[in-house]
């Protein structure tokens, strides 16, 4: 059985509507919506809700528990023979992911699974979400990819370092 580990940190991916302000707001994970739609043979998620913020308002103390949560899921060790996590995907908003991924590859040393960073331009909840491609392909990629930090949207796998958003056309490049 292939292990993936999934932390949360908000982000467009997971706002969702509130009916009473109008708004999109993180106020809940979703991921666990988000994967009971997907069949997954022969896998095994464990999911870490570690945050609920827009990428916007992360912290430094912020990064800084991922980098944590990621240490205690063994990411920066080698993994004995019986523990079988094979990747991490981190559900990320979009603003700043390429500063957490930044932030990860810096100060997580060793690196010694794959770490997948992925969100969405819109929320699951919304027609036309690119949520639950980008969440599929990014496990997909945690449980196939060499150890290091990635980012994972619309199609594409890229390394860090050197990842940015391009705006303009709604991506990363």
């Amino acid at each position: 059985m292939r292990q993936l580990t999934l932390i949360t940190t908000g982000g467009t991916i997971e706002k969702t509507y509130d009916e009473a302000s109008g708004e999109l707001s993180n106020r809940r994970s979703v991921v666990r919506r988000m994967l009971a739609r997907l069949r997954l043979e022969d896998a095994s998620v464990s999911v870490i809700e570690l945050l609920s913020k827009d990428s916007l308002h992360m912290t430094g103390d912020d990064r800084a528990s991922i980098v944590k949560a990621l240490g205690a899921c063994g990411a920066d060790r080698a993994q004995p023979q019986d523990v079988v996590t094979r990747g991490i995907v981190i559900l990320h908003g979009t603003d700043t992911l390429t500063v957490t991924g930044e932030y990860i590859l810096e100060h997580l040393k060793p690196i010694a699974v794959p770490i997948v960073l992925t969100g969405a331009m819109r929320p699951f909840e919304m027609v036309r979400s690119d949520a639950l491609q980008n969440l599929t392909e990014a496990m997909f990629a945690a449980g196939v990819l060499e150890p290091g930090v990635y980012c994972s949207a619309h199609g594409r796998v890229l390394k860090f370092p050197g990842v940015r958003k391009d705006r303009e056309r709604g991506t990363f490049v």
